[in-house]
C-alpha cells in the first residue's frame, strides 16, 4: 500500500506568497518584511491576519510589536510615532557630545527610541523623557525602565520637575518637522496611523523647534547640546533659530541615509536670560564645537 502523506496546511501563506502580496501591495521592502512576519512565532491565522493588515497600509512595527532600531528591539504600538532609521543619526551624534554619567532629556520622546540608543552607547546615563502622549510615554517607560528614566506626561518641558532646570547635558529632540502642506504627502502608514501631532510641524516645519528654544537655554547645562532632526530645506532657517536662542549652532548630515540633523551648543558660562531664551548677537556656522 502507497504511503499516505499528511495533508500540507494551505492556510500558512509562505514567505514567498507573502513576499508577493506585499509587492503587489506597494511595500517597497517586500522580502524584507515578509521575513519578519514569517519569523513572528504566529500562528497560522494570526500570520494571515498580520500579512492583511500590512496589506491595508498599517506599519509593519505596529503589527509586529516592535522595531529594530540602533541595534535595539524597542516596543511600539498604535498611535505611537514608529522611530525612523534616518534618526540613528541624532543618536551617534549624541553620543559624540556626551559624557558618560551626563544628565539626558528625550523631548517628544515617542517611544523612548533615542534615549535607548544614546544609553546604548554611552554608560550612566541619568535619563529623563516627555511627551504629550500618554500612550507614548508608557512605551517609553517600558523601553527605558532598565536605565531608571523618569518618564513625564506632558506638553514639552512643562512637566519636568524645577530640580532638573539648568542641568541637562544633552537635549534629545525629535520634533515633528513635515510642513504642514506636505503632510498628505506621506506614506499612508504614517499619513493615516500616526497622529498627525507627531508629523505636522506647521507652515514651514519648525514650529514646535521654536517652541523648543524658547526654553531650551533655561534647561541646558553650561556648555550642553540641543540635538534636532530636520529636513534638508530646513538647514539655514533651523541654524538661525539656535543662533538666535544664545546657541552656538552647526550642522551634521548622513547622505546615504539622507539624514540631517542641527546641533546647538550652550554658552560655557550660565548667564541669565528671560523665558525666550534670547541672547545678544550669537552668531552660527557649520563647524564642530571644541569638545567638553
Amino acid at each position: 500500500m502507497p504511503h499516505r502523506q499528511h495533508p500540507v496546511d494551505s492556510a500558512r501563506p509562505t514567505e514567498a506568497a507573502m513576499t508577493a502580496r506585499l509587492r503587489a501591495a506597494g511595500c517597497v521592502f517586500a522580502e524584507d518584511e515578509a521575513r519578519l512576519l514569517a519569523a513572528s512565532g504566529a500562528g497560522d491565522e494570526r500570520l494571515l491576519e498580520m500579512l492583511e493588515q500590512r496589506v491595508v497600509g498599517l506599519p509593519l512595527e505596529h503589527i509586529l510589536g516592535w522595531v529594530d532600531f540602533c541595534g535595539l528591539r524597542l516596543l511600539v504600538g498604535p498611535g505611537v510615532f514608529v522611530p525612523r532609521q534616518r534618526s540613528a543619526l541624532l543618536v551617534t551624534a549624541a553620543a559624540d557630545v556626551t559624557a558618560p554619567g551626563a544628565t539626558v532629556l528625550d523631548l517628544c520622546c515617542g517611544c523612548g527610541a533615542l534615549a535607548a540608543g544614546l544609553a546604548h552607547l554611552v554608560p550612566g546615563l541619568r535619563l529623563h523623557a516627555t511627551d504629550i502622549s500618554g500612550a507614548a510615554v508608557a512605551l517609553a517607560h517600558r523601553n527605558l525602565s532598565r536605565h531608571g528614566a523618569r518618564c513625564y506626561e506632558g506638553d514639552l518641558f512643562a512637566p519636568l520637575p524645577a530640580a532638573l532646570r539648568g542641568t541637562v547635558d544633552t537635549l534629545l529632540c525629535n520634533t515633528p518637522y513635515v510642513p504642514s502642506a506636505q503632510v498628505g504627502n506621506l506614506p499612508p502608514e504614517a499619513r493615516l496611523h500616526e497622529p498627525r501631532a507627531t508629523l505636522d510641524g506647521g507652515a514651514d516645519g519648525l514650529e514646535v523647534q521654536r517652541r523648543v528654544v524658547q526654553e531650551a537655554r533655561e534647561w541646558l547645562a553650561p556648555g550642553g547640546h540641543l540635538l534636532v532632526e530636520i529636513g534638508e530645506d530646513q538647514e539655514a532657517a533651523c541654524l538661525d533659530l539656535l543662533a538666535a536662542g544664545g546657541l552656538r549652532a552647526w550642522t551634521r548630515r548622513d547622505d546615504d541615509v539622507g539624514a540631517l540633523v542641527a546641533i546647538g551648543q550652550a554658552p560655557r558660562v550660565r548667564r541669565e536670560y528671560g523665558r525666550s531664551g534670547s541672547a545678544p548677537s550669537a552668531a552660527h556656522s557649520k563647524m564642530v564645537p571644541e569638545q567638553p
